[in-house]
């Protein structure tokens, strides 16, 4: 590995999740959970696999991406659903089920990367649709000392681990296990522990809307890397992902606060 994208990868992961996490501590739970929503360890993994493994590679790994998005979806649900009737670690347990089953399950399935979007944005719709209703809840719990050290610690694992074994992995297999729910889980399992079971729903609600915005930025991917080249593609795919999770953002904050 070139010394030049080892440090990109020391770097640039760690300090995305830290602004996010910021961020996402001024404004509650929910507002956290749709920056989760963001691809802060998919969008490193893929820009890499792009730079090692080639365009063709990382285009590929866009649908696997996209169809881990979907399992993180069911993740998300399952858990908001749990957690009304269990602790957090009953909720995580859960949850992580339903994530490695659903991996299990989509990994036999060939999709194109239309089909696959699609197959997103239902489950993402399902999703919200099925998540239990939340009243209005303190966003003023303060976070532990560790918390944003381990964000950042497990991220950057996340995408040194992915890209480093994406040669034996495949595209498909990489893409698949990028969107695996760190901090959404996480940020669940704090707002859980601190504030109930409302606000950890919340959180999961949030990852949903701002999922939608993730999807878009896979699907941009994979049919830009053959056509306009890496910087353009992932340039077009970061600043729509930023225009649509503004708007979901706006337009969804009764839902999140």
């Amino acid at each position: 590995m070139p010394a030049g994208v080892l440090i990109l990868k020391l770097v640039v992961t760690p300090v995305l999740v830290a602004v996010a996490t910021l961020v996402a501590r001024r404004w509650g739970p929910g507002v956290g959970g749709w920056l989760a929503g963001f691809p802060l360890t998919s969008a490193p993994v893929s820009i890499f696999l792009a730079l090692e493994q080639g365009p063709a590679f990382a285009a590929g790994a866009a649908v696997g991406t996209l169809l881990g998005l979907a399992a993180l979806a069911v993740c998300c649900l399952v858990y908001g659903r749990v957690a009304r009737h269990m602790g957090w670690m009953g909720s995580t347990v859960a949850g992580l089920g339903a994530f490695v089953a659903s991996i299990a399950l989509l990994g036999r399935i060939t999709e194109s990367l239309v089909a696959a979007f699609m197959l997103v944005c239902a489950t993402l719709v399902v999703a919200a649709l099925a998540l239990p209703a939340t009243s209005r809840g303190d966003t003023g719990v303060q976070a532990p000392p560790w918390d944003l050290p381990a964000r950042m610690i497990v991220a950057t694992g996340v995408v040194l681990t992915l890209t480093t074994a994406a040669t034996h992995l495949g595209p498909t297999l990489s893409g698949l296990l990028s969107p695996v729910p760190v901090f959404l889980l996480v940020l669940a399992i704090f707002a859980q522990r601190t504030e109930g079971a409302d606000a950890s729903i919340r959180v999961m609600m949030g990852g949903i809307i701002g999922s939608f915005a993730f999807a878009v930025f896979f699907l941009i991917v994979g049919i830009g890397l053959g056509r306009i080249g890496i910087a353009a593609t992932y340039a077009l795919a970061s600043v729509s992902t930023l225009a649509i999770n503004g708007a979901a953002l706006s337009m969804s904050r009764r839902f999140l606060r």
